[in-house]
């Protein structure tokens, strides 16, 4: 598997993770008084992003992402659902090359 498509598989499941964490386990903690939803989420997510950060610095390298590329795709997977624009964008480099 290339590392496109490993960055792609990674950014894609720390956004869904990322979704979850905010929309799923914050409202539990907050509105139910279960705050061991986000010490478990938030864990999982952590892990992720330490994945994802590894997986778009061999992305850059293997499809020879600019700095300006990198940055944006880091900042997108700060912003809820911006990784599911990332992904697409990739699709679309995945099909031009």
């Amino acid at each position: 598997m290339s590392e496109l498509k490993k960055f792609r598989l990674v950014n894609k499941i720390e956004g869904i993770s990322f979704i979850i964490l905010l929309f799923i386990a914050m409202p539990i903690k907050y509105m139910f008084g279960y705050p061991l939803a986000v010490k478990i989420v938030g864990m999982l997510h952590g892990l992720l992003v330490f994945a994802f950060i590894y997986q778009i610095f061999e992305a850059k390298k293997e499809a020879g992402f600019s700095w300006k590329e990198t940055a944006f795709y880091t900042l997108l997977s700060l912003v809820p659902f911006g990784s599911f624009y990332t992904d697409k964008e990739l699709a679309k480099k995945m099909t031009n090359a």
